[in-house]
């Protein structure tokens, strides 16, 4: 596997990343040297994958706590960086993973900005290591559920190093597959409506010359009732206890397809995608976003003016649908 450039950095007293959101036709590097700058990176997703928003956000806490953790200040540091991390929580509610690496982060306040920096950093490191174990139990899994051959396997959204600090999860366990020579061809849904695996996952994809199609959201089930799918492959924003997804919208649907045709359905999330406080996928809040994200894309509006809309940023995926979920820690099967 060649070396990992992480999607995002610190450099000198600020957050550098590509911003997503001009991909694939502009590759823009965002410098983001406030809060309010990463809050509104995360929340535009310009920022975006599970884990690397989760490293976004613990590195807003480092500028929080570089900008009020100064001599003479103990008295409110810990209080005004507690805010922050509370607003760097809220920008994106329905994945785990930023939750968990703000407070993270926020643990090593008291020891000063420097602490909270070098934390940031191992995380960051930690992320890289993680993928790359995860990555190697997932294509164990998958070759354990699959034909002795190379694989059709259909993607949704965007989980490669895009979407953390490098390799990635699902997406990354596709690229293996490939340099293995275990791909036949992948079917990337397009992600509506922000368009993730059509601008972003066939983007990777080309890089790394994996052969690839282009799949209308629509059209999974079709595909696979023609045998084009001999499994899926798909991330995950929060996992409850129990085993049930929460992934980007359009996933619960495949999952049910995938079902009905007998193929392999498997989640691919680090630990730290896991919410045990949460007993089932019931009492996950899913994040809606603004009509304009379904209206139209950019300026070009396809819907009438007023028209409202139903545009949830997540959907749940039952356990019993779900042939493993994959962590560095192997494989879980939830009953089914």
């Amino acid at each position: 596997m060649p070396p990992a450039q992480p999607s995002l950095r610190w450099e000198g007293d600020a957050i550098v990343a590509l911003d997503q959101r001009a991909l694939p036709l502009d590759r823009r590097m965002l410098r983001l040297a406030t809060v309010d700058d990463v809050i509104d990176a995360i929340a535009t997703l310009a920022v975006r994958g599970a884990p690397a928003i989760g490293l976004a956000g613990a590195m807003g806490v480092a500028l929080s706590a570089f900008e009020h953790c100064r001599p003479g200040t103990a008295g409110t540091c810990a209080e005004a960086v507690h805010l922050d991390a509370q607003r760097l929580i809220a920008a994106r509610p329905t994945a785990v993973n930023l939750a968990w690496a703000v407070r993270r982060a926020l643990e090593r306040v008291p020891e000063g900005a420097d602490a909270v920096l070098r934390e940031t950093t191992a995380m960051l490191q930690e992320d890289i290591t993680t993928n790359r174990t995860m990555v190697g139990h997932a294509v164990d899994t998958v070759l354990a559920h699959t034909p002795d051959r190379p694989l059709r396997v259909l993607t949704h959204c965007n989980t490669g190093r895009l979407a953390t600090a490098a390799v990635g999860t699902a997406l990354g366990t596709i690229v293996a597959l490939a340099a293995a020579g275990r791909i036949a061809e992948v079917l990337v849904g397009e992600t509506r409506p922000l368009l993730q695996g059509a601008r972003l996952t066939t983007w990777e994809l080309a890089e790394a010359g994996v052969a690839h199609r282009l799949c209308v959201d629509s059209a999974p089930a079709a595909a696979m009732s023609r045998g084009l799918v001999d499994c899926v492959l798909v991330g995950a924003d929060r996992i409850t206890a129990n085993g049930d997804v929460a992934n980007k919208i359009g996933t619960y649907s495949l999952a049910v397809a995938a079902a009905h045709h007998r193929i392999p359905f498997i989640v691919v999330a680090p630990e730290s995608s896991w919410d045990r406080s949460l007993a089932d996928g019931s009492s996950i809040l899913i994040e809606e976003r603004d009509d304009d994200e379904v209206t139209g894309f950019g300026p070009v509006k396809s819907a009438p003016p007023g028209t409202r809309t139903y545009n949830p940023a997540f959907d749940v995926t039952p356990a019993q649908l779900i042939t493993a979920i994959v962590s560095e820690h192997g494989a879980h099967r939830p009953e089914r």
